[in-house]
């Protein structure tokens, strides 16, 4: 499986609501589609060239969160790995 096949970049933006529809009639109209279908990936596009203080905004939080989310997940594999050490040694004396 590919990377992109998981993201959501190249789905079309929705219109269903008024910051939606402005930001869909922007990014269309800046960046003129010839099928005038406006994707998310476009959004973030024309976001980053001309708001990129939000885009770096909301990429440091995501970049925050993801780093605190790797803490934990190192945290919870220290504890898992002390609970269950000796059973573990166990398992691999008998392999």
């Amino acid at each position: 499986m590919k990377d992109n096949e998981l993201s959501t970049l190249s789905d079309k933006a929705e219109n269903d609501n008024q910051l939606k529809e402005y930001i869909i009639n922007y990014t269309g109209e800046k960046l003129n589609p010839e099928n005038e279908s406006v994707t998310l990936e476009m959004i973030i596009d024309v976001l980053a060239e001309d708001f990129p203080e939000l885009i770096l905004c909301m990429s440091e939080e995501n970049w925050v969160r993801g780093y605190q989310q790797a803490l934990t997940d190192v945290e919870e594999g220290e504890k898992y790995l002390r609970e269950n050490n000796e059973e573990l040694h166990k398992k691999q004396e008998v392999s």
